[in-house]
């Protein structure tokens, strides 16, 4: 897919005050309800286009949040047709290798990311926070409004008329739900959808210190796994446990955690060492949505919204920026907008499906026995993660 604009750093100011200024059609107008990663690439990919669309956010303020990504080449190369790919250079860590150990730090396999995504580009480690602001910065130009939330939607042949919490109406030609896992907008929409719970619970934090990391690098236990991947000026950590259900109190005591991953070696607890202050730690249960179709009449879902996964295979970011290329696309055809809205969600399915199909695999194979996964992952890792990855080397 080629790129939507110039990189941002090859602007000249006459052609950004152009591109403030060059007229926006007058239809669709497009609601677009979160300020997430979706939300932002999606005002950034309509506005493009030139098509009508303002944001609006339930957050009262941008507060630096999150932990870090990892991005693998899909993602990165739908950034880049977002114009945003220098940006993306400045901002992080390229990730040459993924490698794979053992809680004793036994090598099993090592993955040459280059050798498997070839001329699709890079992978990359990045802060959320700093991945949230150059997309927030992309979208500059979009109408964004925070403390905003959606109370009430009503559609009629030509339009959706959207009530807010402030008691105030404004129709809308589409209204796009980018509101994340516990999305507001599909449970006006579709009903009460809960998300699934996939039996593991997560930890993820940010470090200062790299211990010396420089690849994507992961631990695996039987039921445990903790993995550490290179950002800017630190490393992202991501720690989880399979189980049945969510500890009460996992979320706050850094002491269980600690001695959750007593055995895995270092830099491991040099890393939970250091965590004294559990505010800074992002706890979740990992949970996955799959509503298909993501549409009813002039209503969508894009991002986690609409297919949120297992993060093993680190596709949740990549494909909410793939739904938001697409649905800026598919909304400069022909036809009628309902009918637009399920083209994107019959060319969406198949992908999003394979991500989730694979997740499941994945946590299946982790879930062997440690002897049976070792073997498994010494002599097939690179051929599995291939074949994983498979359909998401082709443009969305």
């Amino acid at each position: 897919m080629t790129g939507l604009l110039q990189n941002e750093t090859d602007e000249t100011e006459e052609s950004r005050t152009c591109y403030k200024t060059q007229t926006l059609r007058t239809s669709p107008s497009v609601l677009i309800v979160g300020a997430g990663i979706a939300g932002l690439a999606l005002g950034r990919a309509l506005r493009a286009r030139r098509i009508a669309a303002e944001i609006v956010e339930r957050a009262s303020a941008w507060t630096p949040a999150g932990t870090g990504v990892y991005l693998p080449a899909n993602g990165v190369r739908a950034l880049q047709s977002l114009g945003l790919g220098d940006a993306v250079t400045r901002n992080s860590v390229r990730i040459a290798q993924q490698r794979l150990l053992d809680n004793r730090a036994r090598l099993l396999a090592e993955i040459e990311l280059e050798d498997v995504w070839g001329a699709v580009g890079p992978c990359v480690g990045i802060r959320r926070a700093e991945l949230h602001t150059l997309l927030l910065e992309g979208a500059r130009d979009v109408p964004i409004r925070l403390a905003t939330t959606v109370r009430a939607l009503t559609e009629s042949h030509d339009g959706v008329t959207v009530v807010f919490d402030d008691d105030s109406t404004r129709d809308y030609d589409i209204v796009v739900g980018a509101d994340g896992v516990r999305s507001a907008i599909r449970t006006l929409v579709f009903g009460h959808m809960s998300p699934r719970y996939v039996g593991q619970i997560s930890w993820r934090f940010l470090s200062e210190h790299t211990y010396g990391i420089t690849d994507w690098t992961a631990m695996l236990a039987r039921d445990r796994a903790f993995l550490t991947v290179p950002v800017r000026g630190g490393l992202y950590c991501y720690a989880d446990l399979i189980c049945e259900g969510a500890e009460s109190d996992a979320g706050t005591n850094m002491g269980r955690l600690r001695s959750l991953f007593a055995d895995f070696a270092a830099p491991v607890n040099a890393l939970l060492e250091r965590l004294v202050d559990a505010s800074v730690v992002h706890f979740a249960p990992i949970e996955e949505v799959s509503v298909d179709p993501c549409v009813k009449g002039r209503v969508v879902l894009i991002g986690d919204a609409a297919h949120a996964t297992s993060p093993n295979m680190a596709q949740g970011a990549c494909m909410a920026l793939e739904d938001a290329l697409v649905l800026s696309e598919i909304l400069t055809s022909d036809g009628p907008i309902p009918d637009q809205l399920i083209a994107f969600s019959e060319r969406r399915r198949a992908r999003t499906r394979w991500v989730q199909q694979c997740t499941h695999r994945r946590d299946r194979v982790r879930s062997l026995p440690p002897s049976l996964r070792n073997i498994a992952l010494r002599w097939s890792a690179t051929r599995i993660y291939r074949n994983d990855y498979r359909p998401l080397f082709s443009s969305p």
